[in-house]
């Protein structure tokens, strides 16, 4: 008789650890232009293969093709790229504060901004996100006034959140930003759970839920999609794959999924992935999810195959888990070049303007932080009142928490 082999388990590996030549040879990207646009009530079963391709509507050459592509005007890509730039801008400005010791927390959007500032322009007033908290594109595409942001972040005196939310962790119910959780995966439940609610209440508001590859292996994501696949509830269900989580390769959430668009079918729900770094591509997918969601033909689920360029937040090393030059071959480029590409090659762009837009956004962005630390930051000037930390928690304050406040001083 044959005695049994020690049972063993499987660790997934990156591809390439620290020093190693970076090597992205697994990423299959499809021709730009080569995958079809189904009709918008096609069925799961029917779009199976939109599960493991990747939608691209910028090729190589800067050319806009195929059948996603002719949906924005040239002022609208302009608006785009403007966007992205100032995202990354603010970022750059951040980053730096944080360096300073004016907040305690940062993290950057590098190399994703397309993902969240092209979403943004497909949805309307009153739909909901339930960002993740790399989704500030979100809100600066809703021209939502960066001081506020920066207030936030600093903690100041001028804070929408009086203090009481991590810095980066916006809200905002008029621009449809819902309070970012810190804890990873319950706002995926949650925006469910609201657009069932805006289909209970006969509304026309959907809903956005958000979360990263990483965040994928959380039980509130698989929680999210038996609900959404069950009720046909009216949200489109966002993973952005950036390949990195903190310390783990995407290959740990991933499991032997071939990809995290595949999650979604084996609930009925369609799944398509899309080129991350690709505005015009970004924006034509979420277009086509939300009219599903609006057509109350159910949920959809987005991949968006991007790469995150900086470190997870300024709490990360990077270099401790991947190849220091790993994001310079990143096959799908960097999104802001390929949208200004595009532009040029339409004769509505050019690198003169370019460059004195990159002047004009980083002087909008510096006066605004300007106006920001004039209310405080992290150790300097004022504070929200430590009154705040009573206020906002019940809609008539309990008398625990009004003799907690007094005994406080206030």
């Amino acid at each position: 008789m044959v005695q049994p082999a020690h049972l063993s388990l499987h660790v997934p590996e990156p591809a390439v650890r620290p020093g190693g030549q970076p090597d992205f040879s697994n990423v299959k990207i499809a021709k730009a232009g080569s995958v079809p646009r189904p009709p918008v009530d096609a069925a799961a079963e029917d779009i199976r293969d939109l599960a493991y391709s990747i939608i691209r509507v910028l090729n190589r050459d800067g050319e806009a093709v195929g059948p996603w592509a002719g949906l924005l005007t040239d002022d609208e890509l302009r608006t785009g790229l403007r966007h992205m730039m100032t995202l990354r801008a603010f970022d750059a400005r951040m980053l730096m504060a944080q360096r300073q010791g004016k907040t305690s927390f940062y993290m950057q959007h590098l190399g994703e901004e397309a993902v969240s500032c092209a979403f943004r322009k497909a949805l309307k007033k009153g739909d909901m996100n339930f960002p993740t908290y790399r989704q500030a594109g979100l809100l600066i595409a809703d021209d939502y006034p960066m001081v506020e942001m920066m207030n936030q972040i600093f903690s100041n005196e001028a804070d929408p959140l009086r203090g009481r939310q991590l810095p980066i962790m916006y809200s905002s119910k008029e621009h449809g930003f819902f309070t970012i959780s810190g804890n990873l995966a319950t706002q995926y439940v949650q925006a469910v759970g609201w657009a069932m609610a805006s289909a209970i209440k006969n509304d026309s508001r959907i809903a956005a839920a958000w979360i990263g590859d990483g965040s994928t292996a959380e039980s509130d994501f698989h929680s999210a999609l038996v609900f959404a696949s069950t009720y046909r509830a009216p949200v489109v269900l966002n993973v952005v794959n950036n390949q990195w989580a903190i310390s783990t390769f995407q290959g740990i959430a991933r499991g032997g999924s071939g990809t995290f668009a595949a999650r979604g079918l084996g609930f009925g729900i369609p799944a398509l992935r899309v080129d991350g770094n690709d505005y015009l591509a970004v924006y034509a997918v979420a277009c086509w999810a939300a009219e599903r969601a609006r057509r109350n033909l159910g949920p959809t689920l987005v991949e968006y195959v991007t790469y995150r360029v900086g470190a997870h937040s300024t709490s990360d090393d990077p270099s401790a888990y991947r190849p220091k030059t790993e994001s310079e071959v990143w096959p799908l480029g960097d999104p802001v070049l390929r949208l200004k590409k595009h532009l040029i090659n339409r004769g509505a762009w050019s690198e003169e303007r370019h460059v004195q837009a990159e002047a004009e956004i980083m002087d909008e962005v510096i006066t605004a932080q300007r106006k920001a630390e004039e209310n405080g930051t992290l150790h300097a000037g004022g504070k929200p009142s430590v009154r705040d930390i009573f206020e906002g928690v019940y809609a008539e304050m309990p008398p625990h928490l009004r003799r907690q406040r007094q005994q406080a001083g206030y």
